[in-house]
């Protein structure tokens, strides 16, 4: 729900996109966390399912055949069946497994590690951008007044909780690793080494799960957003993207594409080469305005570099979805959004 209120803060602020981390067509900041909030719905989408789906193992004897419980009933499997299902309700489960060994099938552990592990692939990425964005110092996760961001460097802004999230993610990802590894060498109906290993992987990937769930919702509370960077950078990197534009607006002005085309690429190298190895602004719109051949589109330059014309249907993405998608989702939950989680740093 706060990265949900954050997208739609945002959702008609352009930033640029990257695509290979290079500077790509714009997006807005509401869309870009629509992607972060999209594959979180996956991931409880997919904790749903696996929870929804567990079974119990049921009361199924010491090699899961049910002889004893068959003997004690003196050979009336309908009392055996029945037994079963009142142990399994009464344990709070819909339906028992028909088939077990001593143990259940301990794939059963790879699959509900498995909606942990992609959990944590989800937490990685997102904190991973907002450590990439605190770089070009365009987001940042809260801070706090007396917080150290480092000890020889006074005026940094380490991104530690994002850091933390990352790695404590790593951790749970490779803890699925445990019940593939036991699900494949349990001989037979079962062996006891499965037994220690699993109070140590599952235990720790819960316990993970929850602690960087709780660090992300502190992060999204208080992100902070910096929009003169992000408009900085935009300025830097729009002129370029804006080539097209411009040649379409002189071709409808009456101008040759061949030719205009041929100006653009002439004027675009000059103004790459003043950034590039100047290390000076981008003038292109400068070189532009100056060249007389331009002439017929001088007065259509602003409304063509207008940023929020290049951000498509960005806007009108983070509506629908944070009304179709999102909403719908939290509806189950509405009455655990009001936690506030406030961290020991």
């Amino acid at each position: 729900i706060r990265l949900a209120d954050f997208a739609k803060k945002y959702a008609n602020l352009p930033t640029l996109g990257f695509t290979h981390y290079q500077p790509a067509q714009l997006t807005t900041v509401g869309k870009r966390c629509c992607l972060w909030i999209q594959d979180l719905c996956t991931d409880l989408h997919n904790l749903e399912r696996a929870r929804d789906e567990l079974r119990f193992r049921g009361v199924k004897g010491t090699t899961g055949t049910q002889a004893s419980f068959l003997q004690l009933f003196e050979g009336d499997h309908s009392k055996v069946e029945e037994l079963d299902r009142l142990v399994t309700a009464m344990a709070g489960f819909k339906r028992a497994y028909i088939i077990t060994g001593q143990t259940y099938s301990r794939k059963v552990d790879i699959e509900v590690l498995s909606v942990l592990a992609s959990l944590g692939a989800t937490i990685h990425k997102i904190c991973t951008d907002i450590r990439l964005l605190a770089n070009l110092k365009e987001i940042e996760e809260p801070f706090e007044k007396e917080q150290i961001g480092s000890s020889a460097m006074a005026y940094k802004r380490n991104p530690m909780r994002s850091e933390r999230c990352c790695s404590l993610a790593r951790h749970l990802m490779i803890l699925v690793l445990d019940p593939l590894q036991t699900a494949s060498v349990q001989w037979f109906e079962r062996t006891l080494d499965d037994s220690a290993n699993r109070r140590v992987c599952l235990a720790e990937a819960f316990l993970t799960a929850d602690i960087i769930l709780s660090t992300l919702q502190n992060i999204s509370e208080g992100l902070v957003v910096y929009p003169k960077v992000i408009a900085r950078h935009i300025e830097q990197e729009l002129p370029f993207m804006s080539t097209e534009n411009i040649i379409m607006a002189m071709v409808k002005a009456g101008g040759n594409r061949q030719e205009c085309h041929e100006k653009i690429r002439v004027l675009s190298q000059q103004a790459a080469a003043v950034v590039k190895q100047e290390g000076g602004d981008n003038d292109l719109i400068a070189r532009i305005r100056a060249d007389p051949y331009f002439n017929p589109i001088h007065g259509q330059l602003e409304i063509l570099l207008e940023p929020i014309s290049f951000t498509g249907r960005a806007s009108q993405q983070v509506t629908k979805f944070l009304n179709e998608e999102v909403k719908p989702a939290l509806i189950p939950y509405q009455s655990k959004l009001g936690v506030k989680i406030e961290l020991s740093l």
